[in-house]
């Protein structure tokens, strides 16, 4: 069988843990608490991206503009904020999440898909869509996921996770990568972890590893400093 084409996850020590990479083109899911990395990790792929000259395209569900976008960036010295508005485009999708149905959302994704042709997709975070649609949010999620794979691209979901919650099981049946960040409290201390649960096709480093998330690098895992 030939091997699969794969994209840099734009994390310091993930791509060693992956084979090199995402598989292209797929689509992951990236889930974790409050101010454990999601958008963070979603940022750093978009710019590895943007750096190798591949277009990327993010939704936020959130309701934040451009400006509010840019003024988190602000912190992080491995963001080029020129990316922005041309290798990365930037789109809110957060009223159409709260006044339009999945359908409409869906098309509207879909089309801005076909303008940007991006080669990289983040969706941050699509876990905000479910108390919207309810009944039809794992609907939702399926058509969605299908939409993105008939893409050439590299899709990553961001999802969060409640306390008690290991990861948002609507998204994870229908992804081909689940990787998971959290923040345990060890020895008095606040600890960041990073664990790849599932990414088919590949034979990837299982269990917690510990990573860092600085201003200079984003997310590092680090034993790759070692």
């Amino acid at each position: 069988m030939a091997e699969l084409e794969r994209v840099s996850t734009g994390i310091k020590g993930l791509d060693d843990m992956v084979d090199g990479g995402f598989p292209f083109p797929s689509v992951s899911l990236v889930a974790g608490g409050a101010g454990t990395g999601k958008t963070t990790f979603g940022l750093s792929f978009l710019t590895e991206g943007a750096r190798q000259g591949e277009k990327g395209l993010f939704f936020t569900t959130l309701s934040e503009p451009t400006q509010w976008m840019l003024r988190y960036t602000n912190q992080f010295d491995f963001i080029d904020k020129d990316f922005f508005g041309d290798e990365i485009k930037y789109q809110d999708v957060g009223l159409l999440v709260q006044n339009e149905g999945y359908e409409e959302l869906l098309d509207f994704i879909d089309d801005k898909i076909a303008e940007v042709m991006p080669q990289r997709i983040v969706i941050d975070p699509i876990t905000v869509v479910g108390p919207f649609f309810k009944e039809e949010y794992r609907s939702f999620l399926f058509e969605l996921i299908n939409l993105l794979k008939n893409w050439q691209a590299v899709s990553v979901l961001t999802g969060e996770v409640s306390p008690g919650m290991a990861y948002p099981e609507e998204v994870t049946y229908a992804v081909d990568s689940v990787i998971l960040l959290s923040m345990l409290e060890e020895e008095g201390s606040r600890r960041k972890y990073l664990e790849v649960l599932k990414m088919r096709g590949t034979d990837h480093t299982t269990g917690k590893q510990p990573i860092s998330i600085t201003t200079e690098n984003g997310i590092v895992v680090l034993k790759s400093r070692f």
